[in-house]
Parts: C-alpha cells; sequence; structure tokens
C-alpha cells in the first residue's frame, strides 16, 4: 500500500498552535515560528518549490512573485477575509487558484467599531492615561471634567453595508443610534425595517447629516480614497468618524488636516494609509486627544484567527482533492 504524498505548503506568518499543528498533521508545512515577515525575495524562492502558499494581508503576491511560482503551484490559500493584497487576475493567467477567509471576522470586527464608537466621543483612552501617565495627580471627580459627547439619539452613517456594517449597525441601533447608511446596492427591506435604517444613494449627502461615519467597506481601485478630502469637508464640526476596514479607504493627509484645524471633533483609527507605518502627525493628534489609534486589532480574537485557520485548511484539502475549494475568489470581481 502507498501513502499519498503530503502537499508542500508555505506559511508566511506564525498561525495559532492548534492551526499549525493541524497544518503539520496533514501537509508537508513550512511554518513561520519567529514570526518575522517575510521578505519578497524569501517568498520568491518558496514559490519555485511549493504546492501551496499560504499568505497574510501583509504579504505583497503581486504579478511579479506570481510569475516566480514553479509549475507545481496551483492553490494560494491566503489566511485573509480581504484579497487586495493579491493580484488575483495574474494567478489566475497563471493557472492558480486564490481562496480567502470570509464570514469569520464579521462579529469581532464589528465589536471593536462599536468599541471606536464609544471611546472617541467619551474619550476613553484620554482618560485611561490620566490615572497611568501621571499617577496620583487625579484629583478626583469634578463635574466639568473629562466631558465627552453622548452617542444615544445620534445619528450614525455607514459607509458600506455588508455584513460587517451591518453587524455594526445592529450594535449602535441597541445604543440608541439612528441607523443610515450607503452602499453599492439597497440592503434588503427585511434588514432595512429591522434596523430603522435610512438608505442614502448619494454618499455625500450622507456625509453632511450624520454625528458619526463609520467605515466598513473593503479596499478595492472604486474605494481608495472614496472619503476623500473634499468628502471630508462635508462633515459636521461636531462629527466624528471612524475606521475598521482598510486605510486606503480615507485620504489620511486630508483626515489629517481637518482633524488639526478642528473640522471635525475627532476620528478613532484601526487602520492606516501605510501600515505598519503610523504617521507621527496621527500620533501627536492622539497625545493631543483628538484621535483614537489601534493597531490594526479589530478582527484580533483567538476565536477568530483558528476560524480562519480552519478555512485555510478546508480549502487546501478539499483543492487538493480535485473538488472546488468553498472560498475561492474569482478574478474580475
Amino acid at each position: 500500500m502507498t501513502t499519498k504524498k503530503k502537499p508542500k505548503v508555505y506559511v508566511t506568518r506564525k498561525l495559532p498552535d492548534a492551526v499549525e499543528t493541524r497544518m503539520r498533521e496533514l501537509f508537508d508545512a513550512e511554518l513561520n515560528i519567529d514570526d518575522q515577515p517575510r521578505t519578497q525575495a524569501e517568498l520568491a524562492e518558496a514559490v519555485r518549490t511549493v504546492d501551496v502558499l499560504v499568505p497574510t494581508v501583509t504579504d505583497r503576491i503581486d504579478a511579479a512573485l506570481i510569475e516566480e511560482a514553479g509549475p507545481q503551484m496551483k492553490l494560494i490559500a491566503s489566511f485573509s477575509n480581504g484579497t487586495d493584497h493579491i493580484d488575483v487576475e495574474a494567478a489566475a493567467r497563471k493557472g492558480i487558484t486564490v481562496t480567502n477567509t470570509p464570514n469569520v471576522l464579521t462579529e469581532d470586527t464589528a465589536d471593536m467599531t462599536m468599541a471606536l464608537i464609544l471611546a472617541v466621543p467619551r474619550r476613553l483612552a484620554e482618560g485611561a492615561r490620566v490615572l497611568t501617565d501621571k499617577p496620583g495627580e487625579w484629583a478626583g471627580w469634578s463635574p466639568t471634567w473629562m466631558l465627552g459627547r453622548r452617542i444615544h439619539g445620534k445619528r450614525i452613517g455607514i459607509v458600506g453595508m455588508g455584513r460587517i456594517g451591518t453587524a455594526v449597525a445592529r450594535r449602535a441601533k441597541a445604543f440608541g443610534l439612528a441607523i443610515h447608511y450607503h452602499n453599492r446596492k439597497r440592503v434588503s427591506a427585511a434588514t432595512e425595517d429591522e434596523l430603522e435604517a435610512t438608505y442614502w444613494d448619494s454618499l455625500d449627502q450622507m456625509l453632511a447629516r450624520v454625528d458619526i461615519v463609520s467605515v466598513n467597506c473593503p479596499s478595492t481601485p472604486a474605494t481608495f480614497h472614496l472619503i476623500s478630502a473634499r468628502r471630508l469637508a462635508l462633515l459636521q464640526p461636531t462629527s466624528y468618524i471612524v475606521n475598521t476596514s482598510r486605510g486606503d479607504v480615507i485620504d489620511e493627509t486630508a483626515l489629517i488636516k481637518i482633524l488639526r484645524e478642528g473640522k471635525i471633533a475627532g476620528a478613532g483609527l484601526d487602520v492606516f494609509e501605510n501600515e505598519p507605518s503610523v504617521n507621527p502627525k496621527l500620533v501627536k493628534l492622539a497625545n493631543e486627544g483628538k484621535v483614537v489609534l489601534l493597531p490594526h486589532m479589530s478582527s484580533a480574537t483567538l476565536e477568530s484567527r483558528i476560524d480562519m485557520g480552519d478555512k485555510v485548511i478546508i480549502n487546501i484539502r478539499t483543492f487538493i482533492d480535485g473538488h472546488r475549494p468553498p472560498n475561492r475568489v474569482l478574478p474580475f470581481r
């Protein structure tokens, strides 16, 4: 009896132990134990010999890298929901299938979005720093000290009413916010009724009328700087903007300018245009209490990472067994 050869799988970053253990059981898996990002040269060397590449959102899987792939590599099983870091069209031309891990980050990302929606108007980061940066100097409660803004009764405008945007809307409604949204397509009447949501086909008109903006659309060529300098100027001086999608959806330079000029009340950002680099001007604004910054951690729960790993494994096993993987990403979408 012959034993079927295990596919050679190259994993670019450290994954949860449970996921890595299962991968080693099922595949000839090369793991990244030290979690140091792989260089383009290291990735190019890997794709020449492996059967499956398992990248993450921090890896640049562009056309040049894909062209380096050997004839044996037929699958890129990304450990990610988004695939903007992969040239899916170049992969298709090379005969390489691309998969992702959708529908497992929704609740965690929506939770963190709601946390930022609370943190910015209520000045949570500033309040926490009072106790940690200068211990012993807090003089006690005062009627007019550290005043923020109430969110109950305000209007939230959700940019991108997909799974995450809808999950944010459900949380926001529970906090007493009125739901407004802009999307390529209107959601179902049942969802609108459930959320008592108001649809705006004009993003400009919505932005000018809401108190809090939550950016939840994917990163695509069409959404690059969707929240532009012109659109940021439409916001009210008392409004806030929160972004847990991708940094390049907002014109970061324009956002910094409008925050410095006090033309909006504040911002909460979990993503940045040039990650992992964060603009020093944003850090300065954070120190001044005008913005809350998080290090791209909206989906960072152990449960979500294990769920993502399970989807990667299922996609690989299904593909190796000769079937279409359940989370195949098609080009031109």
